[in-house]
């Protein structure tokens, strides 16, 4: 999350705090530590808002062993965990890249509930059998209660909560399509984001006695968040469905090395469109290297008509070569992963196709999306 302050590692996993996450600590601290003030007169003037301070705190900790619930199976399974952030709804992990299977994202879905029924279990029988009394029996049994909401809440089968991430691997048991698994999940959650949303208004309307604004706020973040994954998921179920050369941007700055530079220059450069780089191919087309622009000032003009285009360019990196029939999906994901611009794109032969670009990419979906418009 932007303007997120990374405040240290838990088990190798970077953690962070939202800005946002400072507001709701403040609030929990003045509400329960009012409460404890007015329950409590006892505790005098300042230890009540150090206890409402620590309840706050244990809250956000029982959101943490929430996410690390989802972190740990994750890890598990071979996903590399970027990162956990606390922010005003509760708390993130961000995954590497989705499960396998189905059966894999069940259980990383499952987790975080788990882990917080375990705590609701654990601090009850803890309220229960030992001798705690006054402020401090009040404070453990809120966080057990607060675990058991957080458990169920997060049990509602719509995305982004995990009940929708278990619904999302359900459908895609049975469909055998995670995308679809995920656009469904979407959808619900998209509708119990209105239902929170007209909860929420109607409460602060007071036409109903229930709901809050808080529950308007919640019902706003399913909503967006819930539409925001159904889009990305059909458009990443459009990328798998097209391949490499799909993609590639027509009329590719691509020269043959047995030209001399002198005709490099002629008609590839001169008053032609302005590339910074060609591909260089042999007389089979296969692809050799690249050529930047830039370097022929390194050549006297009076040697161009002397000197190969081959003998300029330069070796390509592998990681910057995709096959034509690989998955867009794949090649999106490569092109973010390793921060690249453009890929060069060649048949199992070794025969050049062409270049790929995000914009090429961005533009063919735009063009798929005005041919068959949903």
């Amino acid at each position: 999350m932007n303007g997120s302050i990374r405040i240290g590692n838990l088990f190798g996993i970077p953690f962070y705090l939202h800005p946002s996450w400072f507001l709701v600590l403040a609030l929990v601290t003045w509400s329960y530590g009012g409460l404890l003030a007015g329950n409590f007169p006892g505790l005098g003037v300042v230890l009540p808002w150090l206890l409402g301070l620590v309840t706050a705190l244990l809250l956000f900790s029982s959101v943490l062993a929430h996410e690390l619930g989802h972190s740990v199976v994750a890890i598990r399974q071979g996903i590399e965990v970027k990162s956990i952030t606390l922010f005003l709804f509760g708390g993130l992990a961000s995954l590497e890249k989705e499960s396998k299977t189905p059966a894999e994202a069940f259980w990383i879905a499952i987790a975080g509930p788990a882990v917080s029924l375990v705590l609701f279990i654990l601090l009850t029988f803890i309220g229960v059998t030992t001798q705690l009394s006054g402020s401090l029996a009040a404070i453990v049994g809120l966080i057990a209660q607060l675990n058991l909401i957080l458990a169920l809440f997060n049990l509602i089968p719509g995305l982004p909560l995990d009940g929708g991430n278990i619904l999302k691997a359900l459908v895609w048991k049975i469909t055998g399509n995670p995308y679809k698994g995920v656009v469904f999940a979407s959808r619900v959650g998209q509708f119990f984001g209105w239902v929170g949303v007209a909860i929420g208004l109607l409460s602060v309307f007071e036409i109903i006695n229930f709901g809050s604004i808080w529950t308007l706020l919640i019902g706003w973040f399913l909503l967006q968040n819930a539409g925001r994954s159904a889009q990305s998921a059909t458009i990443q179920n459009q990328l798998t469905n097209l391949k490499a050369e799909d993609a590639v941007i027509p009329n590719s700055p691509i020269v043959s090395g047995d030209l001399s530079l002198r005709e490099f220059a002629n008609e590839y450069i001169i008053g032609k469109r302005e590339w910074s780089k060609f591909l260089v191919t042999d007389a089979e087309g296969q692809l050799l290297g690249a050529i930047a622009v830039d370097d022929m000032r390194n050549i006297p003009t009076s040697d161009w008509s002397i000197t190969t285009v081959r003998e300029l360019m330069q070796p390509i990196e592998t990681s910057t070569i995709v096959k034509s029939d690989q998955s867009l999906l794949e090649v999106v994901m490569l092109l973010e992963q390793e921060q690249l611009n453009q890929l060069s794109v060649v048949r199992e032969n070794g025969v050049l196709v062409g270049l790929i670009e995000k914009t090429s990419i961005r533009n063919l979906l735009e063009q798929r999306a005005q041919t068959n418009p949903v």
